[in-house]
């Protein structure tokens, strides 16, 4: 049996689940609320303050699904009490981060300004000197979507280390080309 698909999820006080027909679980709590339908083979089961997952039958397919089904319900329990965000970080010289109302603009060596609208649940915080952004929501993959996003419009260059990166990520620099005898 699955090891992380077999262990019950907490539901903490002021947090409420749902179930519907389809596997439809809606989970609210102090921070706002969510929705997500889930595969329809996967037995869920709410048991006082307990949310249980189990599989109708050993199968390949149903063994991948026990466990994503018991994560994806876990991090919206997640989301609705505590939330989840992402650092992003850039590096180089004049490179800035600003808000703008609903949007983020990177100043990161182009000609030009880049900017990229805020979705909808998200919200965004520059830092005081404007090299770190902060991007928050109670979705964990939408948060993580949009922060992906954001480093893919200048990923890090492996010889000078400059562009946006995840806070916590190493980029391990390489060396450049030596002058010859």
């Amino acid at each position: 049996m699955s090891r992380i698909g077999r262990l019950p999820i907490e539901i903490p006080a002021g947090v409420t689940v749902t179930l519907a027909d389809n596997n439809v679980v809606t989970v609210k709590g102090p921070l706002g609320t969510l929705t997500r339908t889930l595969h329809p083979t996967m037995k869920i089961a709410i048991e006082g303050n307990h949310v249980i997952v189990s599989r109708p039958n050993d199968t390949k397919e149903n063994k991948a699904l026990h466990g994503l089904t018991r994560v994806l319900i876990n991090n919206m329990v997640v989301g609705v009490t505590k939330g989840f965000s992402k650092t992003l970080v850039v590096n180089g010289v004049g490179y800035r981060i600003s808000v703008e109302g609903k949007k983020v603009v990177f100043n990161v060596g182009f000609s030009h300004n880049v900017p990229v609208e805020i979705p909808a649940g998200i919200t965004a915080k520059v830092s005081e000197n404007a090299l770190e952004l902060t991007v928050s929501g109670i979705d964990k993959e939408l948060v993580g979507q949009f922060a992906a996003n954001l480093r893919d419009i200048k990923r890090p260059d492996p010889y000078h280390i400059y562009g946006i990166r995840y806070k916590d990520e190493v980029i391990v620099k390489k060396v450049g080309k030596t002058a010859g005898k």
